[in-house]
């Protein structure tokens, strides 16, 4: 009879972390090398919570491929596209879900913007009243080098003030974007220099403007960058929020297993404080299949 070499615990309890390991790594590598399962035909059958997609992050494919793509997906709203599609986009049954005012770099907290800035969000409320969108988008703008943060706030405020009640005489509401200043690798994927880069600094923005037409748009990837904590900040301060976009962090990707955000918890929390307006996906496509990405974040945010 042939004996077996005695095998100790200690080499059997190895083994078998090397193989749970190796099975560990090539559940990983599968991961990263192949997107998440979703179907091709996916469409939203649930519009608990209103999707809509920022039309400039699928460039360069045509706004119109995009609008057709949206509804077949069943996506109800479309923003950060040029306005002479938004005809295009209303009669095929999407809302616009935000209007493009001023840029991020220009923005009020240099006084020598201010004409522009009030200019470009008279013209875009406008457009949101013939459109039928209550929401246009302002921005704080870059730190002016030798500026106190107390004087690059009151400025904010003074170009807000002064464009209001305009806004509030059309039943328009300004919703100041929240970026971060950290990620320098892509010029849409984070603003060094932005002045409203920490979100409490932005809510308290919004409080001192005193008014339901000033709300801030919550941006879930630019605030997982700059202070985290994104479900609590939303139960605390949701009163306060106009508008949501998503991208998956880090790369500003889509919703998947490559990013660190717990999409559907995060909806769930949103839905639990009362919201309804648009939730907006703004992720720049890696997948092969751009279409693909956008019908998967819509099954990621599908509560």
């Amino acid at each position: 009879m042939t004996l077996l070499p005695r095998v100790s615990r200690r080499t059997v309890a190895c083994t078998a972390l090397a193989a749970a390991a190796g099975s560990h790594a090539t559940a990983v590598a599968k991961t990263q090398l192949e997107p998440p399962q979703v179907a091709p035909d996916f469409q939203i059958t649930n519009q608990q919570i209103h999707q809509s997609v920022m039309g400039w992050c699928f460039n360069p494919m045509p706004t119109s491929d995009l609008i057709g793509h949206c509804v077949s997906i069943g996506l109800t709203g479309i923003e950060g596209i040029d306005r002479k599609f938004y005809p295009e986009a209303r009669r095929r049954g999407l809302q616009i879900s935000l209007v493009s005012s001023h840029g991020f770099a220009t923005g009020p907290v240099d006084r020598g913007n201010h004409a522009e800035c009030e200019a470009k969000l008279k013209s875009a409320i406008d457009a949101a009243v013939q459109n039928e969108c209550s929401r246009v988008i302002t921005f704080t703008g870059m730190t002016v080098r030798g500026m106190s943060e107390t004087t690059a706030e009151t400025n904010c405020l003074e170009l807000w003030k002064k464009v209001l009640p305009y806004a509030e005489e059309r039943n328009i509401t300004l919703c100041l974007e929240h970026l971060n200043s950290v990620d320098n690798s892509h010029p849409m994927k984070g603003h060094p220099g932005y002045f409203g880069d920490d979100v409490e600094r932005c809510f308290e923005l919004v409080r001192r403007m005193d008014s339901p037409a000033f709300r801030l748009l919550f941006d879930i990837y630019h605030v997982q960058i700059m202070n985290g904590d994104v479900i609590r900040r939303i139960e605390k301060n949701h009163a306060l929020i106009g508008h949501y976009h998503t991208a998956g962090n880090p790369g500003r990707r889509e919703l998947d297993l490559l990013q660190e955000i717990n999409y559907p918890a995060v909806m769930a929390a949103i839905l639990k404080t009362g919201y309804n307006g648009f939730v907006a996906h703004e992720f720049l496509p890696t997948w092969p299949d751009p279409v693909l990405a956008l019908r998967h974040a819509a099954s990621v945010c599908q509560l």
